[in-house]
């Protein structure tokens, strides 16, 4: 990549689901990407709203910023992805990375989605290959396969920071489960490894947050602080070490509350189903299949 210029970023913490989404700019030619917006949602009354979404589009106006980029890290598990709410308010591309037709191939299964769904990733505006590099306005920004808690996890590198998705989380907290279809903790591993790789001074933004009792919620650490203290995968802990831990802690996970929700909506770009006969959209919910 080119010399990096450096961008302004501005994060927007969910407290319902831990989610940070991102606006990230080029004041100069103030345009802008928006990283995992999420989508309000009442799993009591099937509900959504747009109220984290709102916060996003808000601050865009605010700066008179151009989104050039709606971009997601990965399709996922606990919220629903704002995205095409987004578009439909401030344009820019949805992007993700390609291998996202994995993971919609194993779901349009799971579901038994019939054959208006597709599973060649056309619900999106673009799909990044590794390594591919893009521009935010005079940003310069690369998509980094980080496969292992599913396996189309992307991590966006602009400038000096990664958004790392749900690779890791801050130190005291460790890194992500990987027993989703398709995730592996030993292809998390070497993705991780590959982000701590980076200079040590990287800054590294996460896309989620559960602070342990007495700390508030944070979202930036650097390569160096995550070598140091990561809990499940600092330096000197082995593949062999952080797998059968990783194995070990998610078999006794709870599937995480908006799974069947929120995948349904997200492999299809943030779209919901399409209405049936009443106008109606629906989401399914498999009896005993996960």
């Amino acid at each position: 990549m080119e010399p990096r210029i450096e961008g302004r970023i501005e994060p927007f913490y969910d407290t319902v689901t831990g989610t940070v989404s991102y606006v990230v700019y080029d004041r100069p030619a103030g345009r802008a990407a928006i990283i995992d917006p999420v989508l309000d949602y009442d799993a009591k009354s099937g509900r959504t709203r747009t109220r984290q979404a709102d916060r996003l589009i808000q601050f865009v106006l605010a700066h008179s910023l151009t989104v050039d980029w709606i971009l997601e890290t990965h399709a996922h598990a606990d919220h629903l992805s704002a995205a095409q709410y987004l578009k439909r308010h401030l344009d820019g591309k949805i992007a993700i990375g390609e291998r996202i037709r994995q993971v919609q191939g194993v779901f349009k299964n799971l579901f038994n989605l019939d054959d208006e769904f597709h599973d060649d990733g056309s619900q999106f505006d673009h799909l990044f290959a590794d390594e591919e590099t893009f521009r935010i306005g005079d940003l310069s920004a690369q998509a980094l396969f980080v496969p292992g808690h599913t396996p189309a996890d992307v991590a966006y590198r602009i400038g000096s920071a990664v958004f790392v998705g749900d690779t890791l989380f801050m130190p005291d907290v460790g890194t992500a489960r990987c027993d989703f279809p398709g995730g592996d903790a030993r292809t998390l591993y070497r993705s991780i490894r590959m982000l701590l790789s980076l200079p040590a001074d990287t800054r590294l933004f996460m896309c989620h947050d559960y602070p342990p009792e007495g700390r508030e919620p944070g979202w930036q650490t650097t390569v160096a602080a995550e070598r140091e203290g990561n809990i499940h995968v600092r330096d000197g802990i082995s593949e062999e070490q952080f797998v059968a831990m990783r194995q070990k802690r998610d078999a006794g996970l709870d599937m995480p509350n908006l799974i069947l929700p929120s995948i349904q909506v997200n492999i299809r770009a943030g779209n919901m189903p399409p209405p049936e006969g009443n106008g109606v959209s629906y989401l399914k919910l498999p009896l005993n299949a996960l």
